[in-house]
């Protein structure tokens, strides 16, 4: 017997506890909230808001208001400190760096021990429960698996407190058992300056017997761009003939889904999606054959969802799982035991199914583009270019969209600066198809784009080879975890790329 024949075993009972996500969501839901709350209770933040005399989910509503990073910043800045007991019990370490709000570069959002192994670690554990539930021939743990991560660094200096990228701190934290079977070794995984870390990734990794890759799909990309490069191989499978899955997330897989389907030509070749954030493990795709994610229902999170259409208003509608509907665009609201209260997540997502509780990431709730009423999101966004590049031959590597506002003549227009991995042979007809394709997605667009009176014709610009990288890198951001927003309501982005394009 292979040693994934052995292995497997370990993962079925957790196989069999998963399909109380089926018909008892609620019940796993309300649990869940019971537990926080009954452990949280003699913190400050439980004290204030009155968690030991909470009896269920109208009284958590009533005592604890829905919180921004903003609101909540202040706490978590006494705990980088370290402040015991203030929004999760005892000290926490670790604080995972994410991308930053309108007041400030960055967020640090606190990884508890709690946080790791009930929500992080599980959602890893989960992700090859279901893997290997659906691919019983796998081989997964007969070779090694390559994972990239990013870096830390002390946390206001003080011993024993560490900042960095959630995916440095899972390598950091991990079962010492774990770095027998992973690759690059940990000195090279938590390397960060990423060029370099490319390069020792590639040479560490290329004679080893990978069997699957776990990572962000554009830093994976290059990873694997390098390997091919120091190999001369065509294909990926000539370096790795084992090779049988990439759990990927962190940014859509839609734009990439062609390259790496030119690179890796093996038909036995699996891809899974996760959406596990700074914040938590969220989701994981279930059923291959469907994009959708089942919505992880038992770890230490608790979900609660806000309509788009009320996001912003001062008393929006607040429901929880059992209150979402189908088809419905929602903010993410969560509790967690890494001390995030009513937590605005930040972002969209939409039900495809309640019997499971099934979803797709939509977006993000500041990365859209609405500044003519079109409501344009990023799920629009990743189907329209997927059409037209399908329709086309092209193929997309990065891709960011902003709005050219009204000139002294009313026009106005969504500009979009897309870097191609394959160009079309027709720009004009690549943005007709795009534009099309948007307004058949999207109600709003369709309705503004109506004989070009309130939004004209989408503009694409096209970018240098390496310029979203490169302007990645200048904001000290090349690798890990960080992403170009895709869609945004503001220039800012678009014009610092533009003037960089040349």
């Amino acid at each position: 017997m292979s040693i994934t024949g052995i292995v497997k075993k370990v993962f079925e009972p957790r196989q069999r506890e998963l399909e109380r996500h089926i018909s008892e969501g609620e019940t796993l839901q309300r649990q869940v909230l019971t537990r926080l709350l009954d452990k949280a209770k003699d913190t400050e933040y439980g004290r204030n808001h009155l968690f030991g005399a909470s009896r269920g989910y109208d009284d958590f509503v009533k005592n604890v208001p829905v919180n921004s990073y903003e609101e909540l910043k202040g706490d978590i800045d006494r705990m980088r400190h370290g402040e015991r007991d203030v929004l999760w019990p005892g000290r926490v370490r670790w604080y995972a760096k994410s991308s930053g709000t309108t007041n400030d570069k960055s967020k640090f959002i606190p990884v508890s021990t709690d946080g790791l192994q009930h929500i992080h670690y599980q959602g890893g554990k989960d992700c090859v429960a279901l893997y290997l539930r659906n691919n019983p021939q796998s081989r997964l743990f007969d070779g090694r698996s390559l994972i990239l991560g990013g870096s830390h660094s002390p946390n206001y200096n003080l011993t024993d407190s560490l900042v960095g990228d959630l995916s440095a701190i899972l390598i950091e934290n991990i079962n010492p058992l774990a770095n027998l079977v992973r690759v690059p070794k940990k000195q090279t995984a938590l390397l960060s300056d990423f060029e370099v870390k490319r390069d020792r990734i590639a040479r560490e990794t290329m004679n080893k017997n990978v069997t699957n890759i776990s990572g962000v799909p554009s830093w994976m990309l290059s990873v694997l761009s390098r390997v091919m490069e120091l190999t001369g191989k065509e294909h990926l499978e000539e370096v790795w003939p084992n090779l049988e899955v990439f759990f990927h997330g962190g940014v859509a897989f839609t734009p990439y889904r062609k390259q790496y389907e030119q690179l890796i030509t093996s038909p036995r070749m699996h891809y899974m999606e996760t959406y596990n954030a700074s914040e938590g493990f969220f989701g994981l795709q279930d059923d291959p054959a469907d994009r959708s994610m089942l919505l992880m229902l038992d770890y230490d999170v608790f979900y609660e969802f806000i309509p788009m259409d009320e996001f912003g208003q001062e008393h929006p509608t607040v429901v929880p799982l059992w209150g979402v509907k189908k088809d419905t665009n929602y903010a993410m609201v969560i509790s967690t035991s890494c001390g995030l209260w009513r937590y605005i997540l930040g972002d969209t997502v939409k039900f495809t199914s309640v019997n499971p509780y099934k979803f797709v990431i939509t977006g993000r709730t500041k990365h859209f583009i609405n500044a003519f009423g079109e409501e344009l999101i990023v799920d629009n966004a990743e189907r329209g270019l997927a059409y037209a590049c399908m329709k086309t031959g092209a193929e997309v590597s990065e891709y960011t969209a902003a709005p050219v506002f009204m000139d002294g003549k009313g026009k106005c227009r969504h500009q979009w600066l897309i870097e191609f991995a394959r160009e079309p042979a027709d720009l004009h007809e690549f943005a007709r198809l795009l534009d099309e394709h948007l307004q058949e997605l999207n109600s709003d667009y369709e309705a503004k784009r109506y004989k070009d009176i309130t939004l004209q014709h989408l503009e694409i610009i096209k970018a240098r080879t390496g310029l979203f990288n490169d302007w990645l890198k200048a904001k000290g951001k090349l690798g890990g975890q960080h992403k170009v927003p895709r869609l945004s309501n503001s220039r800012d982005i678009i014009d610092q790329l533009l003037k960089m394009n040349g």
